[in-house]
């Protein structure tokens, strides 16, 4: 049996769930070895269908929505909770308050920013690539939560899960590429930290800094993790966050 990687922010609300999962303790064959979520990058559907039923039961709950991402910036509140999992296309966000339904955000480098109010129960995933960051999806799920749930920023926990690290995010064509306040975030020629960049989208949309957890692993660096910029040709480790069917008030 393995354990997913948690966040201490996250632990001690009774309300919420929450895993990171690494690329180990599943059935899929290489390059994709062995707990590949992705239906999409070429491994066997049988074996990915499986992957998802061990976090499933590893997380204890019956039903998964994800997205097939598209770096994109449109957001998805589920409203309610599907009889069977469901994978929606062109959304990169997810936003519920629908207890038992994990909110799964699928990765090679790209950040998984888990979102939680426990306020009105409210959870978010939020799949963030260097072009999800330039469009600020962070700030646009964050102002979601707000319109539709009265979530006060201040009130949030965010956790940022492993990814791409300052350490191989090399952006060469970055004048082109990335916003000019991004600059401010190079730690060296043509390097950037990603993971500063979206503790800064963070607080300005009001989360409070000690209430935000950044992983400190870099996918690429690490090989307990799935990296497309590392393999080209892998499988997608997994986040999970959503509200628990039953619990006790904090």
């Amino acid at each position: 049996m393995f354990f997913p990687l948690t966040s201490s922010l996250l632990e001690p609300f009774l309300s919420v769930f929450h895993g990171i999962f690494p690329r180990q303790g599943g059935v899929s064959q290489p390059p994709y070895e062995s707990l590949n979520t992705s239906f999409g990058v070429g491994d066997d559907p049988k074996d990915v269908a499986t992957n998802r039923k061990i976090i499933k039961h590893c997380l204890g709950i019956k039903t998964l929505v994800s997205g097939q991402q598209v770096h994109g910036n449109n957001i998805c509140i589920i409203e309610e909770n599907p009889v069977h999992d469901i994978e929606l296309t062109g959304f990169d966000a997810f936003v519920t308050t629908i207890p038992g339904i994990g909110l799964m955000i699928q990765q090679a480098d790209c950040q998984a920013v888990m979102l939680y109010d426990p306020d009105h129960l409210v959870a978010a995933n939020v799949h963030c690539g260097w072009r999800g960051s330039a469009q600020n999806i962070i700030g646009s799920t964050i102002n979601k939560m707000t319109d539709r749930f009265a979530t006060v920023p201040s009130r949030l926990v965010a956790v940022i899960s492993p990814s791409l690290g300052s350490c191989c995010a090399e952006f060469i064509h970055y004048e082109k590429e990335l916003p000019l306040p991004f600059w401010n975030f190079q730690v060296k020629p043509n390097y950037f930290d990603f993971k500063a960049i979206s503790k800064y989208q963070l607080t300005e949309a009001g989360v409070r800094p000690d209430r935000i957890s950044i992983m400190d692993i870099c996918t690429v660096c690490n090989p307990n993790w799935f990296s497309y910029r590392r393999e080209k040709i892998t499988g997608r480790f997994c986040s999970i966050i959503g509200i628990k069917d039953s619990f006790s008030k904090e």
